[in-house]
Parts: C-alpha cells; structure tokens; sequence
C-alpha cells in the first residue's frame, strides 16, 4: 500500500535542512518515513531509527518544530527559541514538511509527537502511523497522577506558558528516565534533553475545558490509514491509561488500529539501550502496509 501525489511546493516557514531532506527522498523513489519528536527533545533523537529504516528499503525524514536548533549544544545556548509554540503551529509546520513529499509517507511520533502523529494522520496525509506514547487530546478521561506530575514542570507557573520550559536533571529522571539505571539516564539526560514550549502543556491540561482546543484529533477520517499506538509499561509521563484512551477512540476507525504495551519501558524507550525492539515493532507495523 503506498499512495503517490504530485510534488507540493514548500515554502518559507520550511527550513533549508528540511527542504534537503525531502528533495533527497523524492530523488530516492524509496517510501518515505516521517519521525516526529516529542517535548524536551530534538529531531537528533531519531539518529538510530533513521539507519535501522533506511537500512530496510526506506528514506527518512526529521521534520522539526517550527524554529528547531541544529544541535542540543545550540538548543541549550539559545532555548527562548522554544518559546510561544503552540500545537497548532507545530502541527502545520509537520504537515507542510511532509506536504512536499511525492508520496504519502509513514509518520513516526513519540510523545507530543506522538500526539503530532494522530494529527497528521488524522489530516490523511500518512500511509500508515505509529504514535509512541502519545500526548493526550482532548476526550479523554482525567490524566493519571504521574502524568500530572510531568506537566507541573510546566503549568504550574501560569507565567509558564509563552515562555520556553527546561527540565531539571530530577524531572528528566521522572518523567523520562524512570526505568534506566542512573547512569544511562545522566548521559540521556546531557545527550538529549533541551528546552521546549511551555505553551502546548498549557493547551493540553486545558484540553477538556476549551471546545475550541488545538489539542484535537479527527479519528474518523477515512483516509487516516492504517494506525499503531506503542505504550511503555511503566511510563509516568503517557501511562498506559492514557494511550489506551487514545486507541478506544481511534480504533473506530475503518482502518486498521492496534496498540502493544512493551513490557518494563519508561517514557524514554525511543532513546534508550532499549531503543531498537521498540523500533523493530515499529518497522515490523510499518512494513505490512508500505
């Protein structure tokens, strides 16, 4: 299953970095593979995954959200870029990004990403998705305690919300690095986590109560395609509960909904030593379908 389109024109808000990549995978003929990141990362944090998919027959592109630093050295430099962003706004930038591919790709997303995933997809504008962790949108029930916790960073200051949100070394270890010893999540912690916009927090814990809510998702286009939810066991940030919330509501979809749990997995398993079964289950959901 692969779907094809006439080449779209990007533009301005499309960086040149992105441009590359996608002229590079329509050159390459090959089906494309879009990997989103979450908060609190960059789209380095998919190196790996990019060689395991290409290394399979596919190309790879890292879109990132609007404004991106190359490098986590640079992100931690000038993290007010980060400021300001809202769901929305990062949503269309993925989705011009991936709007100048020849053809439909798989999207990839953990965390918000995840929840960027189900956006796309919900736009129609993925063959098949897999949303790891995914941020929670709105209709679903109260957010679970550690989920809870993982935002505070951010809503607890309503000041918090136009400005760019780090976590402190102790967050990190909660809310992503929970389930690795703390030597791994220390080096996880100087190798990846940077800044992000404390505005999408803010948008998600008020999901609920604004019916207007970028935090939204159309679980009901016929287009979504085909679509898997990957959930950590022992996630504090989306617990089980959350991604299964989200797998009730997208598997009335016509196409294909599955959602695995991967046993003794926190919030960080698309970073850490555990990082390639996670993609293996990925690639394996993709394959089937493009």
């Amino acid at each position: 299953m692969s779907a094809t389109r006439p080449e779209a024109a990007t533009t301005a808000t499309v960086s040149p970095d992105e441009k590359r990549q996608v002229q590079r995978a329509n050159k390459s003929g090959k089906q494309p593979v879009a990997f989103v990141h979450g908060l609190w990362l960059l789209p380095s944090s998919w190196e790996r995954w990019v060689k395991l998919f290409e290394r399979n027959g596919y190309v790879a592109i890292t879109p990132g959200w609007p404004d991106d630093p190359a490098t986590v050295i640079d992100a931690k430099a000038h993290p007010e870029v980060f400021a300001g962003k809202s769901i929305k706004e990062i949503a269309d930038h993925v989705a011009e990004v991936i709007g100048g591919l020849n053809k439909r790709p798989a999207v990839i997303g953990h965390s918000f990403g995840g929840l960027l995933t189900e956006i796309i997809a919900g736009r129609g504008l993925a063959a098949v998705s897999v949303a790891i962790g995914p941020a929670p949108h709105r209709r679903r029930l109260p957010l679970p305690i550690s989920s809870l916790r993982s935002a505070s960073v951010g809503v607890k200051n309503p000041r918090n919300r136009n400005r760019a949100v780090p976590l402190t070394y102790d967050q990190f270890r909660y809310s992503f690095g929970n389930m690795v010893d703390e030597k791994e999540a220390k080096e996880l912690y100087k190798t990846y986590s940077v800044a992000g916009p404390g505005k999408v927090l803010f948008q998600a814990a008020a999901a609920n109560l604004n019916p207007w809510s970028e935090d939204k998702v159309d679980t009901k286009n016929p287009s979504r395609g085909p679509m898997l939810i990957l959930s950590g066991e022992k996630d504090h940030t989306v617990p089980w509960s959350v991604a299964n919330s989200s797998y009730k509501r997208e598997r009335h979809n016509k196409d294909v909904t599955e959602i695995v749990k991967i046993p003794g997995r926190g919030h960080s398993l698309t970073i850490d030593h555990g990082w390639q079964d996670v993609a293996q289950t990925a690639l394996n959901f993709v394959k089937r379908f493009v």
